[in-house]
């Protein structure tokens, strides 16, 4: 049977564990700019989409590496909190309502308040939705 999205066969995993990957080790990961730790949390053959704008990144250590690295480098300071999350065990999913705080390089913070579902495969992020209430932050870069 092949994978898709809330797709028949997932395996559920406990509530507690969608809500530890996307805060304790993506977003962690993220707000620290530590590339190894948000890339640990993504399949080899990964899909982030920024929705709001049809932007999407492919595959792990190109199309996601690249964009985060580019993100790294563009702002100086991340932040994600104030979360809220309504976890779907039964689809492997998980949707987060979150605040962000972040800085471009040389200018003044920004906030967003966006909301990303998050489906996962073998306990990875699979596919990612990202809806942010802003300008795409998530461009790609140089793979």
């Amino acid at each position: 049977m092949s994978w898709n999205e809330a797709g028949p066969g997932q395996t559920p995993l406990p509530y507690p564990f969608y809500v530890d990957i996307v805060t304790k080790r993506y977003f962690d990961g993220v707000d620290n700019k530590n590339l190894t730790q948000v890339l640990n949390c993504f399949t080899p053959d990964a899909t982030l989409t920024e929705v709001t704008s049809m932007t999407v990144h492919q595959g792990r250590d190109e199309g996601i590496a690249a964009m985060f690295r580019k993100l790294f480098t563009d702002f100086s300071d991340i932040w994600h909190g104030n979360f809220v999350h309504t976890g779907d065990p039964a689809t492997n999913s998980i949707n987060s309502q979150f605040t962000v705080l972040i800085t471009p390089q040389g200018g003044s913070e920004l906030r967003y308040e966006n909301c990303n579902r998050f489906y996962l495969k073998d306990r990875l992020f699979h596919r990612v939705y990202v809806y942010m209430s802003g300008t795409n932050l998530l461009q790609p870069g140089d793979a």
